[in-house]
């Protein structure tokens, strides 16, 4: 019997992408469950999401509309509820899956089933669809130059961002084993990344599966700027991760990662963030 995927994809004031980024699920290979949610747009997004569903009445997808803005790790968590599917993944609305993400990913992980996620390489696209860059750099077969870490990934994962969020495809019962996103915190990959790879492998397909979309109001390129909460959650993932570190190795890596995000406080003068991760580098020093 093959295994149920859903793909949530995630929708906040993306007119001008959402009705690509679902037709891009219609369009895999593998028959998949869309479900589309809306994070209270206030732009068209929701009359083209509608326009969209009315159009496929045949298609298997389900849609939620929030009237207020709960944030992408609670509208992810509300979705994921929804769902008996086997494998996950989250699309976000202004991204696209090329067609064969699904079947891959089933294929790699039905004959896996210790793994937690299966990531991919991906394109790196602008606001118009133009290619920027692949994630990992690729030889001309289409493949990474580099040698990609799997397996046991906690250690990097700690000291460095490697893995392109938006490819991964997650084994449905053990997310919901960790109860899903944390929705304390404003943005979900490091801190699911992390906490999914403390117990279990994770799997990577060497083909450009995924196309990610850069915008200039991106959430990515203003994660440092004052007011915004995203360094404020990396301060709590790291927190977080200072009690998983069971390594000298380890903790040298989470060392690292307190040393580059006190450095982006510092120097976006956030300055009491930079005394927060200073004390925590120092409580991680000390620790035996």
């Amino acid at each position: 019997m093959s295994a149920k995927v859903a793909i949530i994809c995630l929708c906040y004031n993306h007119e001008k992408y959402v009705e690509e980024a679902m037709e891009s699920v219609l369009n895999q290979t593998y028959a998949s469950e869309l479900i589309v949610v809306d994070d209270a747009s206030t732009d068209n997004s929701v009359d083209k999401i509608r326009n969209f569903i009315k159009q496929h009445p045949e298609e298997n997808i389900n849609s939620m509309f929030f009237d207020e803005n709960i944030g992408n790790c609670k509208a992810f968590n509300a979705a994921l509820m929804t769902t008996d599917a086997d494998y996950i993944i989250d699309l976000a609305a202004d991204d696209v899956l090329l067609p064969t993400r699904v079947s891959e990913g089933t294929k790699n992980l039905d004959v896996n089933p210790s793994v937690a996620i299966n990531f991919t390489n991906a394109e790196y696209i602008d606001e118009y669809g133009r290619f920027i860059k692949s994630h990992y750099l690729t030889d001309q077969k289409g493949m990474a130059k580099e040698r990609i870490l799997e397996g046991d990934v906690f250690k990097e994962l700690l000291q460095r961002y490697f893995i392109c969020s938006p490819t991964m495809m997650y084994r449905a019962s053990f997310l919901k084993r960790i109860g899903g996103y944390d929705e304390e915190l404003a943005y979900e990959d490091f801190d699911i990344m992390l906490r999914l790879s403390r117990s279990n492998p994770f799997s990577y397909t060497d083909k450009v599966l995924v196309k990610k979309r850069v915008l200039k109001a991106s959430m990515s390129t203003k994660q440092y700027k004052k007011g915004n909460k995203q360094l404020e959650s990396t301060l709590k993932i790291c927190k977080k991760a200072f009690l998983m570190i069971q390594s000298e190795g380890e903790k040298k890596a989470l060392l690292r990662r307190i040393v580059f995000e006190a450095k982006q406080a510092f120097i976006h003068k956030r300055f009491l963030l930079f005394s927060a991760f200073i004390n925590l580098g120092v409580k991680t020093i000390l620790q035996k």
